[in-house]
């Protein structure tokens, strides 16, 4: 079942590439159909899902694939991996639907998504360091093409600094699963058998080196302060679908590869980086926040917002390897937030990102300034926005409020001074709101004369995005049932 779902879209992609006389709109549909069968075999997966006993994982599959170094094609999810497949699925569901009325290169366009699909899903199924790091490269490579091939401004530049930033931090990552793999007895470049190794426990500079390896690749890629200066020229200069499976899908492979890699297999260390951890991510919370409140292009505030909300995860995970005083509770309840605002994260900010894609398309700026008074014309434009602002600002009846709850219940139960991040969601709240009365309300003007509302196309999309974080907001349990099990026994690995 995880191969067909991670394979399908490459072999939709194949098709595209090697039948040219497929039309654009043949293309555009085949991907909305892939994308469509890709969310209905992942919902299977959670219908069929069992919780697994510690350190295992369901629906796994193996073969043989390096056995010089012990690497093998090992598939496998749980609580902490499959949420995040689902919300793979659903963003690509809701950029297909979205770019149904795209002129540009359709064809390559649509084979070139379907691609990056495969590797986001592989990456998040994979139980092998070397496969996780294949799809995690190839991820970076289909990005750097979406950006500069269906970009604007300079989208070049911007997708030269995105893929040099991020192939650095992955350099870093490689150099982590090597040193893993050199202190494994036997060695190995599997996940679930590095766990139970426990590899360098008893080398605390070693596993510090190991650690601080594997967390700066994945920091780049979250991004946290101060490794994040590449996000917001290549948000700015993406495309709208581009931008949202960056933000909502490709960010979460940082934040992943924390509980997945980092944590579960270097426990030592992570306890003993903890604070620098926390550290990291208060800062990147109100760092994040700062600078977006004073952006003046909406997709650089949205792109900034994106730092802010990473910020809470990395709080969040450094606050549970703070073992000493505290209760297993209060860390799992941290994980548990930090894991419910990766998909919260996800559905919200892929959202924004359609909607600022909305706002180029017909006006060609996102200049908060060059609008005024756009709720006149785009009623719908307007509502939506304002249900994607509120939901990211944390409001309750959203997922981003049993998130950041859950968060800031675990974080300060552990770390009572992370409760100087809290400003941030206070901050968050003033730029959306400063930036809907800008472009939405008062006396029509600029780019708002004459604007055209959303069509439908955009409307299904990214309603069907909001109205996720609407139902994980007002009934969590589902999502919550699904990721609870899986953080306690990562609090568990944690205490070994």
């Amino acid at each position: 079942m995880l191969s067909l779902i991670v394979f399908l879209p490459l072999a939709a992609a194949a098709v595209l590439v090697a039948v040219p006389q497929i039309g654009d709109a043949a293309a555009r549909w085949l991907w909305v159909s892939v994308a469509a069968v890709e969310v209905g075999l992942a919902l299977a997966v959670w219908v069929g899902y069992e919780s697994p006993p510690p350190n295992a994982l369901v629906f796994e599959e193996r073969a043989p694939w390096i056995p010089g170094v012990n690497s093998s094609y090992h598939l496998g999810v749980d609580g902490l991996s499959l949420p995040l497949v689902i919300m793979t699925a659903i963003i690509f569901l809701a950029c297909a639907a979205y770019a149904l009325r795209n002129t540009d290169r359709t064809r390559t366009q649509a084979a070139l998504f379907l691609f990056l699909q495969c590797v986001s899903l592989g990456l998040f199924v994979s139980a092998d360091l070397i496969l996780f790091f294949v799809f995690f490269d190839l991820s970076i490579v289909a990005m750097y093409f979406v950006i500069a091939g269906w970009g604007h401004g300079n989208a070049a530049r911007s997708a030269l600094k995105f893929f040099l930033y991020t192939f650095l931090g992955s350099l870093a990552l490689l150099a982590g699963f090597i040193g893993l793999y050199i202190a494994a007895d036997p060695h190995t470049f599997d996940m679930t058998e590095l766990t139970a190794a426990m590899p360098l426990a008893d080398n605390p500079l070693a596993g510090g080196l190991v650690l601080g390896a594997i967390v700066l690749g994945l920091a780049v890629k979250t991004p946290t302060f101060p490794f994040h200066t590449w996000l917001p020229p290549a948000h700015t200069d993406a495309p709208a679908v581009g931008s949202a499976v960056l933000a909502g899908v490709l960010l979460k492979m940082g934040t992943y590869g924390f509980v997945r890699i980092a944590m579960p297999m270097l426990p030592h260390a992570w306890q003993s980086w903890a604070w620098v951890i926390v550290a990291v991510g208060v800062v990147s919370v109100l760092y994040g926040a700062l600078v977006a409140l004073a952006q003046n292009n909406i997709k650089r505030m949205i792109a900034y917002t994106s730092v802010n909300h990473m910020g809470y995860i990395v709080m969040a995970l450094g606050a549970a390897g703070l073992i000493a005083g505290n209760t297993d509770q209060a860390r799992s309840v941290a994980i548990t937030g930090a894991v419910t605002q990766m998909v919260s994260h996800g559905l919200i900010t892929a959202a924004l990102f359609l909607l600022a894609g909305v706002l180029y398309s017909r006006a060609g700026s996102y200049n908060l300034d060059g609008y005024g008074g756009l709720a006149g014309p785009a009623p719908k434009l307007a509502a939506l926005f304002a249900i994607g602002a509120f939901a990211s600002l944390g409001l309750p009846g959203f997922s981003g409020f049993i998130a950041e709850f859950q968060i800031f219940t675990g974080s300060i139960a552990a770390a009572p001074i992370t409760a100087i991040a809290l400003p941030g969601i206070l901050i968050t709240a003033a730029l959306f709101l400063r930036a809907f009365q800008r472009v939405f309300t008062g006396p029509i003007s600029g780019h708002s004369e004459g604007f055209t509302d959303l069509r439908p196309s955009e409307t299904l999309s990214v309603a069907t995005l909001l109205a996720l974080t609407v139902a994980i907001g007002v009934i969590p349990r589902p999502l919550l049932a699904l990721i609870e099990p899986a953080a306690g026994m990562l609090i568990e690995l944690l205490g070994r």
